[in-house]
């Protein structure tokens, strides 16, 4: 097999930038090791920024989000007995962020790469990356028992935190940040209407909860919770307790409570890989970068990864512009690092660290700092909606 750009990982990062190339006459093959059905199964992130949203519909791939998402205009932080609205709208020139569960994104990424008859290959098992470093990369996996052969100008690397792309970068190039936190979120879905309009983050002595949504009907809440807890610890009677107990009293009465249809502990941590770029191997999204689930920037950075990307590759076969390519990895590190510093800043002013009172003195006066003005706001807002792309040229 050829391709000119091959992708590994089926995600919403490799959908959209196999989406994105080959509507500019690129392209693309994007193998994936688990079933379409896995794929859709995963529950994650649902806050999209404006720079998503808008490679979504460049995409052609945004005519649901469009019709069933909801646009948001603000978000709420409660603290010491208290609740103070960021107006997202007001305070950064107009933007807003889109609340769209990303398995919505990513079946609808997947529709559209059908419509176009565009090549993904799901359950390839063992797939092998062979001569980055050279002009002429390849892959190997297995499909249906046959060992197959993928050649290709450049690969992308979309497969996650503990796919085979990160694993096959040089020992000797690669260097990695990391920072794991002493705590988890319990997430559980529930088919009930959502406590408010706009997401709720909670600051309290007892640990940080979150107030979510997927959508009028469709509600995702979170509590802070020790990394040794187990799902079996936690019926829905002590969740929902427990998310009573660390919001507002005002928000905690309206809260309409009901069984849970998925529940899960994810640990959280921060983590960079540099550089992201191998020889002719690129590093996207989760693959590159993790960080904790607090200002809801991990789907949102790999987008602007394929973004990045994505202009490069349309300007080296469009234009002859390899230079672009180069400059790949410094590109995405320097709004990466803007992005981990304002996800450990709202992890660290927000959780419960090991019941320091000095600490969470600490965080209450931040709070208080920064929602007090409209410098203070505007910071939280600018960061919340997304920092702006940087050109790619």
């Amino acid at each position: 097999m050829k391709t000119q750009v091959a992708i590994i990982g089926a995600g919403p990062s490799g959908l959209l930038l196999g989406q994105l190339l080959h509507l500019q006459g690129i392209d693309t093959v994007i193998l994936e090791a688990k079933s379409p059905e896995y794929v859709l199964g995963r529950i994650r992130a649902g806050v999209l920024e404006q720079g998503f949203v808008d490679l979504l519909r460049e995409a052609k791939a945004s005519a649901r989000m469009d019709m069933e998402g909801h646009v948001h205009e603000g978000f709420s932080m409660c603290f010491d007995g208290r609740q103070q609205r960021v107006d997202l709208k007001a305070l950064t020139g107009g933007k807003t962020v889109m609340v769209y569960g990303q398995t919505e994104v990513t079946k609808d990424l997947m529709d559209a790469r059908a419509a176009t008859g565009a090549t993904s290959i799901y359950e390839a098992e063992n797939v092998q990356i062979y001569d980055i470093d050279t002009e002429h990369p390849r892959i190997s996996f297995i499909k249906n028992g046959e060992v197959i052969q993928l050649h290709c100008d450049y690969i992308a690397g979309c497969d996650g935190f503990h796919g085979v792309s990160r694993q096959s970068a040089p020992k000797d190039q690669i260097k990695t940040f990391e920072r794991v936190y002493p705590f988890g979120w319990l997430g559980v879905l529930s088919r009930t209407p959502p406590v408010a309009d706009e997401l709720i983050y909670a600051n309290h002595p007892r640990g940080f909860a979150l107030c979510s949504m997927r959508s009028s009907t469709l509600s995702r809440y979170y509590v802070q919770c020790a990394l040794t807890d187990n799902i079996d610890d936690w019926s829905d009677e002590r969740f929902w307790d427990e998310l009573k107990s660390r919001l507002p009293e005002n928000v905690a009465k309206q809260l309409v409570t009901g069984p849970s249809i998925e529940k899960s502990i994810a640990p959280l941590r921060s983590f960079v890989t540099e550089p992201m770029k191998f020889g002719r191997m690129f590093l996207v999204g989760d693959a590159a970068h993790i960080v904790p689930p607090t200002g809801a920037k991990g789907l949102n950075l790999a987008s602007s990864d394929v973004y990045t990307l994505y202009h490069a590759m349309r300007k080296h076969y469009q234009e002859g512009r390899s230079d672009l390519l180069e400059k790949y990895s410094d590109i995405c590190l320097r709004r990466i690092w803007k992005a981990e510093r304002f996800s450990w800043w709202m992890t660290s002013i927000l959780h419960n660290f090991d019941d320091d009172e000095f600490n969470h003195r600490i965080q209450q006066a931040e709070l208080a700092y920064y929602t007090s003005s409209e410098a203070g706001l505007t910071t939280i807002a600018e960061n919340y909606v997304g920092l702006p792309y940087e050109a790619v040229e």
